[in-house]
């Protein structure tokens, strides 16, 4: 381990429990690379995802936003191309870009979002976009008959939560340069959608364990007591 993880690991105890406003402080002091670190929330459920009626997954606009520029694809036709370019749509076409991700594999952006009448065109494209979690989805908001809306909750901040083969939860919610306040208010919107996602087939506890850390920093335990 290198001395500044070492020095991190210092400023906390690795066995307790903080509630989420000390764990969120000490994970800023943890961030000590030279760029920004992202901060990341991994939550483990106590849900199984190999049943469809126990599947845990949505999106949300974080308060604060990631802090990430995010470079969107919008697929659409028609007049939904003025409006994804005027929405701030990074790339915009129709059958031209599915043939360019199918010819090339091309995969250059982090969001794609298109409309449901262009779903059938896309859905071809499940094999290249699906292992990279770039395939839209009607529950994370990335095909909507309002491409305006679609576009501009993507670069406002959304966020997409799911569960991984593991049960858990992997996701951001900023940059250490944010502070702990905004990291604080992200984390709790964050943890109220996935609490109010539980499914109705979930039983016994349904928050496990839940840690927070910075991209090069260590995992910081939070008390789920008030999320079960």
């Amino acid at each position: 381990m290198g001395k500044k993880y070492t020095d991190s690991c210092k400023l906390y105890d690795k066995d307790a429990l903080y509630d989420s406003e000390k764990a969120l402080d000490i994970c800023v002091q943890t961030a000590k690379a030279k760029f920004d670190e992202t901060i990341e929330v991994h939550v483990r459920l106590g849900v199984d995802s190999r049943h469809a009626d126990q599947q845990v997954r949505g999106a949300l606009v974080l308060p604060n936003g990631t802090g990430k520029k995010v470079k969107v694809l919008a697929i659409c036709k028609g007049s939904n191309e003025n409006i994804a370019k005027d929405s701030g749509a990074d790339y915009v076409g129709g059958e031209d870009f599915i043939n360019k991700i199918q010819s090339e594999n091309w995969t250059d952006f982090d969001v794609l979002v298109t409309t449901p009448d262009m779903m059938s065109k896309v859905g071809k494209l499940g094999k290249i976009l699906g292992p990279k979690g770039l395939m839209p989805n009607p529950k994370s908001g990335t095909v909507s008959a309002d491409i305006a809306k679609a576009i501009k909750d993507v670069k406002a901040g959304k966020v997409e939560y799911r569960l991984d083969k593991s049960n858990i939860i992997h996701c951001i919610i900023g940059k250490a340069s944010f502070g702990a306040q905004k990291l604080i208010e992200n984390f709790d919107a964050l943890m109220d959608a996935i609490v109010k996602a539980k499914p109705e087939a979930s039983k016994g506890q349904y928050v496990k364990t839940c840690s927070v850390s910075s991209t090069m920093g260590p995992g910081i335990k939070i008390s789920v007591g008030k999320y079960c």
